[in-house]
């Protein structure tokens, strides 16, 4: 039986084991998924009753491009955030996934070129891979995407696509810039370059004030700006949305419709809905203070127990903590001795190439604090022994 080439060429991403339950006694530092303990079901639930109860439409097919009160409430939020946005411009998608994954079908053929971060999200470099493109890497810098290689990488040409989390990035939760995110838009401009901007992070800061997003700093809609309830609401809704330049969110429409012809027509209802009733600002502040409170007892507990050789970043928001080991250890190994009490993500899953070994990207939004804690000690306890052991190889080679 004969399959695509791009299917028996592509790699697993292992996202199934990122989103998986932990075992008992396992804290799960790997998927970034949200405490469920967060999710306004009740509110949730009214919305879905009373979408069915409203019409029976909400059974029935409807716009690939999604329901229109919601797209219109999504571009007043998107308009609030200074992104330019109206009710036709915005298209819901599966989840973000989804949104990467059109956008991918849209722009990619087997061979082009696809300018990703390093480290960057797994399910970017899955969504993308897909479509077979030649990924470049280019470093995260502490004030994001290192411009100096981005600039060296467009000159060689053959660039379709710049994929960037610019605010708190997946996975070292940097925020780029003002000055970069004109510099990135500058060097799009002049290699005329599409840039996706995947934003799911944006309205979870901790600390400070949020810098203008790319696409308000967009002066040619070359931006596509995507973002997701996931983060915000609940995953299992499995809504996103993209907007951008009309003409490209008019062919993304049109892909979706060969593709699933429409995401559920109930759930965008009951989220309208949710919407309308509720006070979606008041739920993420109350995200905001929650989440804020894990990722310092994360922080805190690791710095304290870990070396000073051990970088333990300190983001203002999102979901994770970055970890960078001294350049000789290798995270797998470690996650292979802790794994029964402990998970992450090591930083070879990161990197298109899996060449870089000495990351670990660490989630601290799913367990309670206590849990955090208890994780972050035993953690603490697998990378010091692991430096231990390589300091104790290094000793014995140097006398040999």
């Amino acid at each position: 039986m004969q399959l695509a080439e791009r299917i028996t060429t592509s790699k697993d991403a292992g996202l199934g084991n990122l989103l998986a339950a932990p075992k008992k006694n396992q804290v799960s530092f790997a998927g970034g998924l949200p405490d469920p303990l967060l999710f306004p079901q009740a509110e949730l639930n009214a919305g879905f009753n009373r979408a069915l109860a409203g019409t029976a439409a909400a059974l029935q097919y409807a716009s690939a491009a999604g329901y229109a009160p919601l797209r219109n409430q999504l571009a007043t939020r998107l308009r609030q955030d200074g992104v330019p946005a109206c009710t036709d411009s915005v298209l819901i998608t599966q989840g973000a996934q989804q949104a990467l994954d059109l956008i991918g079908r849209l722009t990619l053929d087997a061979g082009a070129r696809v300018i990703v971060e390093g480290p960057t999200y797994p399910g970017a470099l899955a969504a993308l891979g897909t479509y077979q493109p030649k990924f470049c890497t280019v470093p995260v810098q502490e004030d994001g995407m290192d411009m100096a290689q981005l600039a060296t990488t467009l000159a060689r040409g053959g660039v379709r696509l710049i994929y960037t989390v610019p605010d708190f990035q997946n996975p070292t939760g940097t925020v780029m810039s003002l000055q970069k995110r004109q510099q990135l838009l500058a060097l799009a401009r002049k290699y005329d370059v599409l840039v996706l901007e995947d934003a799911p992070y944006r309205a979870l800061r901790y600390r400070g004030t949020n810098l203008p997003t790319l696409r308000e700093l967009d002066q040619d809609d070359r931006v596509l700006h995507v973002g997701s309830f996931s983060k915000i609401l609940a995953p299992g809704l499995r809504l996103g949305w993209v907007t951008g330049a009309q003409d490209i969110i008019d062919r993304l429409v049109q892909l979706k419709s060969n593709s699933d012809l429409e995401s559920s027509t109930l759930t965008q209802r009951a989220v309208s809905d949710y919407l309308a009733n509720n006070d979606l600002d008041a739920h993420i502040k109350t995200l905001r203070r929650i989440y804020a409170r894990k990722c310092t007892a994360m922080v805190a507990t690791l710095q304290k127990h870990l070396p000073a050789s051990v970088h333990v970043s300190n983001p203002d928001g999102g979901f994770f903590v970055w970890v960078e080991l001294p350049p000789e250890l290798n995270a797998e190994e470690i996650l292979a001795r802790v794994k029964d009490e402990v998970t992450f993500v090591p930083s070879t899953t990161l990197y298109p190439d899996q060449n870089v070994k000495n990351g670990m990207r660490i989630a601290f939004t799913n367990p309670d604090v206590a849990a955090i804690r208890r994780g972050c000690v035993k953690l603490a306890h697998g990378i010091c022994a692991e430096i231990e052991n390589a300091e104790g190889n290094y000793r014995v080679a140097s006398t040999m």
